[in-house]
């Protein structure tokens, strides 16, 4: 068998002088619009969901339908990019990108929203990996830690500039152009990209592909998706249908499981989790990214729905993030291979769950500066948290499982983000709904509280209705801020627990840049 894989030719040497910034500007700009495109529909939700008469609960779907469609097509990077070349399968997905952005922003409701954010999520897949892949290509061995230092400083602007561009594009023009502004980077990042790298195209083999376990893997996870989006709206078990996708699920996932534990060809390589570091650093990664981008998404939607603020405003409060992270990235991406990165996991943990412990002290009177606070120390716990994380979970992987690896690693972890986001806005709900009844019994009709608001609200004008609907909208306020408490409180607690999955992971050796040039190549 080994007989018919040919030889892999030597890699091409480093790109130099002007070849070298346009390559890098190239795969910087299609990282960048692929990660800003995650998080700019995140301030934006309130917005799309009144234009399409939808509850913002349901304008969620935009966000969870993206996740999860990437998190299908990620492990499938490492096969297509052996079948099409790394170069081809790199410029074709940032262009069919452009092509399904354009049609977001011409979706009439939102079934066709989300079924266009599920075809960019399908082709978006090999682009953050290939482009990490093909950065480091472009830089000699020893700038590894340099080259991932830059990438990581991409990855994390986007996030500082989404929410903020997001805001004001919604405020000030409409939002289907946070879709539309995708189309000249991405023709520009795919045309840099084909000019610079067209001729350092990766070798390719023709290869089997799993249908099977690919057919499996859509249908677990897809059912899964849709029961954690659809059970809040439909009751959960008490809904038929939610009851199916959990048995589809379930069933859909072990037979996956069994089947890709025995195939010869895997689309997705289980035996990975064989591997200690593999197990409880993929572990750690999903489950910390999933509590991440589910706070994420629950704090513009709590700013927007219930304490006035506007997209921009909302997504100002968020900017502070990058701030830290930009700054400190760069040191994180030299020293990661000198100081212990269990260490520098851990310490991005417990800032994790300081941030959020903050932000479980929230009320309604809450003022912008202690909103602030929080979200600028979140940026040094990012820094922190995905290289450290990323080099201990792919240490002692050999080369020829590397993509194997890095594709599950980012399938756990991007699924792990969609999840967080359904789960959130589920948990929300339920507990807001609690507080407001808890409140509605303290405040009944006849009470103190409730006459003198009364009292105070008909001196203003009000009719009965209207007092009655204004202390309405005063309960559901503080019940919403109250529910948003109660799950930053708990975010906070899980951090903390993370840390036990950190110290049963062994230190990667300490070398150069070259270990860290293998994880980061292939993540």
């Amino acid at each position: 068998m080994s007989a018919a894989v040919p030889a892999v030719p030597a890699p091409p040497p480093p790109l130099t002088g002007a070849q070298l910034v346009l390559g890098t500007v190239a795969l910087s700009l299609a990282t960048f619009m692929n990660v800003l495109d995650s998080s700019i529909a995140n301030v934006s939700i309130p917005a799309i969901a009144g234009d399409l008469g939808v509850s913002p609960a349901q304008g969620t779907w935009v966000i969870t339908s993206f996740g999860v469609a990437n998190a299908i097509s990620v492990p499938l990077t490492g096969w297509l990019t052996q079948r099409f070349g790394a170069v081809k399968l790199f410029t074709t997905s940032v262009i069919l990108f452009v092509i399904t952005s354009w049609l977001c922003g011409f979706a009439p409701s939102l079934e066709w929203l989300v079924a266009f954010r599920v075809l960019q999520g399908l082709v978006a897949g090999p682009m953050i990996p290939l482009s990490q892949t093909l950065l480091l290509s472009s830089y000699p061995k020893e700038k590894a830690g340099t080259a991932l230092a830059l990438w990581g400083v991409t990855t994390l602007v986007a996030p500082v500039a989404g929410p903020l561009l997001g805001g004001w594009i919604t405020d000030n023009i409409s939002w289907p152009w946070i879709f539309y502004i995708n189309v000249p980077v991405g023709l520009l990042a795919a045309l840099a990209t084909w000019g610079v790298y067209a001729k350092r195209e990766t070798a390719k083999r023709k290869l089997p592909i799993d249908r099977i376990g690919l057919a499996l893997l859509v249908l677990g996870v897809g059912a899964l998706q849709l029961m954690l989006d659809k059970g809040k709206e439909l009751d959960w078990f008490a809904s038929t249908q939610i009851v199916v996708l959990a048995l589809v699920a379930g069933i859909g996932l072990t037979v996956l499981v069994i089947w890709e534990l025995t195939d010869a060809h895997p689309v997705i390589d289980l035996r990975l989790f064989g591997g200690r570091n593999f197990a409880f650093g993929a572990l750690a990664m999903s489950v910390a990214y999933g509590l991440f981008f589910g706070n994420v998404v629950l704090l513009p939607l709590w700013l927007q729905q219930h304490m006035g603020y506007t997209a921009t405003a909302a997504g100002m409060a968020l900017a502070p993030v990058g701030l830290l992270a930009i700054l400190l990235t760069p040191l994180v991406g030299r020293k990661v291979n000198v100081w212990d990165p269990r260490w520098m996991a851990g310490g991005a943990f417990v800032v994790f769950a300081l941030v959020l412990w903050l932000r479980a002290g929230f009320t309604t009177q809450t003022d912008l500066w202690h909103i602030l606070l929080p979200t600028l120390l979140q940026g040094a716990a990012m820094a922190f948290f995905f290289i450290p994380l990323t080099t201990l979970t792919l240490a002692g992987i050999p080369p020829e499982r590397m993509a194997s690896a890095s594709g599950l690693s980012n399938f756990v972890r991007i699924t792990a983000g969609a999840m967080g986001t359904s789960i959130v806005t589920t948990l929300w709900e339920d507990r807001a709904a609690l507080h407001h009844a808890h409140l509605v019994e303290q405040l009944g009709i006849g009470s103190s509280p409730m006459a003198a608001v009364s009292a105070q609200l008909a001196q203003a004008g009000l009719t009965p209705e209207q007092i009655l609907m204004q202390v309405n909208h005063l309960i559901d306020q503080q019940a919403f801020t109250r529910a948003a408490d109660d799950i930053f409180l708990a975010s906070s607690l899980i951090f903390l627990g993370l840390l036990a999955l950190l110290w049963p992971l062994r230190r990667p050796p300490q070398a150069g840049g070259g270990a860290l040039a293998d994880a980061g190549a292939a993540h």
